[in-house]
């Protein structure tokens, strides 16, 4: 089960990151609003997950699901540049994601 809260955790950082851009600096109310409550959401699920994974494994996945996730986002919906550079370091925490899962 605390690997499906740490998911949930990690989906909940893109959403609120993506919400923070389309804030504009928090001037804008809604999305304000969203990025506020998918945080408390987010951290909520991680300290969850924390139960019984480890602190490193839990906070690593957690924060590549929200890199990789908010990467992925940009680049599909917000116009965001596509560069060999960009898609090494997607392809490099994505790996490290996956040694981090093994040991």
């Amino acid at each position: 089960m605390s690997w499906i809260f740490l998911l949930f955790a990690g989906l909940l950082e893109i959403v609120w990151a993506v919400a923070m851009k389309q804030s504009a600096g928090f001037t804008r109310l809604w999305p304000t609003a969203i990025m506020g409550v998918s945080m408390i959401g987010s951290f909520g699920l991680l300290a969850l997950a924390m139960r019984t994974l480890p602190l490193g494994t839990a906070y690593v996945i957690w924060t590549g699901i929200g890199a990789v996730g908010a990467f992925m986002v940009g680049i599909m919906f917000l116009g965001e540049a596509i560069t060999p550079i960009r898609i090494l370091a997607a392809v490099l925490i994505v790996s490290g994601l996956v040694v981090m899962k093994i040991s």
